[in-house]
C-alpha cells in the first residue's frame, strides 16, 4: 500500500524546473569542496514532527490530513512506520530520528511500553535493513507525560528519576538494535519553576548522575553512540538548566563529560536563547563540541518554538559555513525538526516542505563553500587582527609581555588608529554569494 501514491521519488531537476515535486538546488551526488552534498548534509526526518504532529496550536483543533490512522494505537504506530518509510525513500534522506513515545504507545505499564517498542522497532529494522537508511539518533521523552512535571533526571521524586533511567536503558537497547549513531538527550523539563523550593545544585548532580549511567550502560553492551545535550533556554521549563550551548558546555566541562558529550544544537532554540544560530554553531565549534544540528528557523515576533522548515538562506549559508569549518558534522547529521504550518495539512505538504528545507541547505552549502574558498572571512578576519601579526601584538600572543612591559610600551604612544570595519559594505558582499 501507497499513503503517498500521487508522489514518485523526488529527483534534482535543477532551477528552470516548474515541477513543485523536484529538488532545484539539492543534487544529492553534486560534488561540493571534495565531497558529495549528500556526504556533507547527511540529512534526517524527525518523526514526531512528520508523523505524529496534528496542525493543533494552543487556539485551534488539529488541521492535519493522515491516512495512517488504525481502529487500534498500534494499528497506527505500525502504519506510521510504512508511511514514514515510503516518505524517507522518496525523498532520498538517509537517517532518521525518533523519540520513544513517537513511535510506539506507552499503554498502561512501563513492561506494556517496552512490548509496544520491541513489536515496533522490529518493524522498523525490517525496514531499514531493506532500505540501508540509517538511525541519526534517538532519544526518551522524558517531559510530555505528567510523571515529569518536575522534570527527569531533575526531579525530587526518586521513584520518577527510576523511570526515567529505564527509559533511557530501554533507549539505548534500541539504538544498539537499530545501528544508531548518535544518542540525544533533550531536557525539556530539568529546569524549575521558582528557587523558593529549589536545590538548584542537586538537581544538576542528579541529571549528570544519569548521564554517567547511561555512559556506563553504553559500554556494558558494547554501544557507544555519540551522546548528544540539546540547549533550549525556555518552553516549557521557565529556568531551563541547558539555556544554551555555552551554558551547556560549562556543565559538560563541571561534570566531566567532555569526552562522551557533544551538542546537537537547533535553530530556533538559537532564536529564544537571544542568540543566532551561527552564534550557537561558533560556541561549540571552537570548543571542539559541534555534534549535530536541528534545522528548523523561529519566527522572532513570536516568543515560542514555531518550528517553521529552514528557508532563510542568509542563515543556512552561515551555518554551513560553521560546519565547513568544523570539518564536517559526522557523526551528526541535519535533522528537520520542523513542522509543516498549520495550514498546510495536505499529506503531500509533507514532501514540499522537506524539498524546502534540503533544497535551502544546498544553497546555504554551495555559498559557503564559495565563501571559503574565497577566504571571504578569513582575509577579513587576518586584516582585522593584523596588529596582532608583528610588533608588540605577535608578542603579547607569544607571551612575552607582561602588565609592566605593556605599560611602558604604552607611555610611549602618541596616537592609536583604529580602522572604520566598513560592515555595512561587508554584509553587501556577503549578499552576493546568496544570489
Amino acid at each position: 500500500m501507497s499513503y503517498f501514491p500521487n508522489v514518485a521519488k523526488i529527483q534534482y531537476e535543477g532551477t528552470k524546473t516548474k515541477n513543485p515535486f523536484a529538488f532545484r538546488h539539492y543534487n544529492p551526488e553534486e560534488v561540493v569542496a571534495g565531497k558529495t552534498m549528500k556526504e556533507h548534509l547527511r540529512f534526517a526526518v524527525a518523526y514526531w514532527h512528520t508523523m505524529t504532529q496534528d496542525g493543533s496550536d494552543p487556539f485551534g483543533n488539529p488541521t492535519n490530513q493522515r491516512t495512517w490512522f488504525g481502529a487500534t494505537e498500534m494499528e497506527t504506530a505500525r502504519n506510521r512506520v510504512e508511511a514514514f518509510f515510503e516518505i524517507l525513500e522518496k525523498l532520498g534522506a538517509e537517517y532518521f530520528c525518533f523519540h520513544d513515545v513517537d513511535i510506539a504507545p506507552e499503554g498502561d505499564s512501563l513492561e506494556e511500553f517496552y512490548q509496544n517498542l520491541d513489536e515496533i522497532t522490529d518493524l522498523i529494522k525490517e525496514h531499514m535493513d531493506r532500505t540501508g537508511i540509517k538511525l541519526l539518533w534517538n532519544t526518551a521523552n522524558m517531559f510530555s507525560h505528567p510523571r515529569y512535571v518536575n522534570g527527569a533526571a531533575s526531579t525530587n521524586n526518586a521513584d520518577v528519576f527510576a523511570y526515567a533511567a529505564a527509559q533511557v536503558k530501554k533507549g539505548l537497547d534500541i539504538s544498539k538494535k537499530l545501528g544508531g549513531e548518535n544518542y540525544v538527550f533533550w531536557g525539556g523539563r530539568e529546569g524549575y519553576e521558582t528557587l523558593l523550593n529549589t536545590d538548584m545544585g542537586f538537581e544538576q548532580d542528579n541529571i549528570a548522575r544519569l548521564f554517567k549511567m547511561a555512559i556506563a550502560y553504553g559500554e556494558k553492551i558494547g554501544h557507544k553512540p555519540q551522546f548528544l545535550l540539546e540547549p533550549k533556554p525556555k518552553e516549557p521549563s521557565k529556568h531551563q538548566y541547558d539555556f544554551d550551548a555555552a551554558t551547556t558546555l560549562q556543565f559538560i566541562q563541571k561534570y566531566g563529560l567532555e569526552g562522551d558529550f557533544k551538542l546537537n544544537l537547533e535553530a530556533n532554540h538559537a532564536t529564544l536563547a537571544g542568540h543566532t544560530f551561527e552564534h550557537e554553531i561558533e560556541v561549540a565549534r571552537i570548543n571542539h563540541a559541534l555534534g549535530s544540528l536541528d534545522a528548523n528557523q523561529g519566527d522572532v515576533l513570536l516568543g515560542w518554538d514555531t518550528d517553521e522548515f529552514p528557508t532563510n538562506v542568509y542563515d543556512v549559508t552561515l551555518a554551513m559555513y560553521g560546519v565547513l569549518e568544523n570539518g564536517g558534522i559526522a557523526p551528526g547529521g541535519i535533522n528537520f525538526d520542523s513542522k509543516v504550518r498549520r495550514s498546510s495539512f495536505e499529506m503531500e505538504d509533507l514532501f514540499l516542505a522537506h524539498i524546502a528545507g534540503m533544497d535551502t541547505f544546498a544553497r546555504g552549502l554551495k555559498a559557503a563553500a564559495k565563501l571559503k574558498e574565497d577566504r571571504f572571512f578569513d582575509d577579513l578576519k587576518e586584516k582585522r587582527y593584523a596588529s596582532f601579526h608583528e610588533g608588540i601584538g605577535e608578542k603579547i600572543i607569544s607571551d612575552q609581555e607582561d602588565l609592566e612591559s605593556l605599560t611602558e610600551y604604552a607611555l610611549g604612544l602618541k596616537d592609536i588608529k583604529v580602522e572604520s570595519s566598513h560592515i555595512e559594505y561587508v554584509k553587501s558582499c556577503l549578499n552576493d554569494y546568496l544570489v
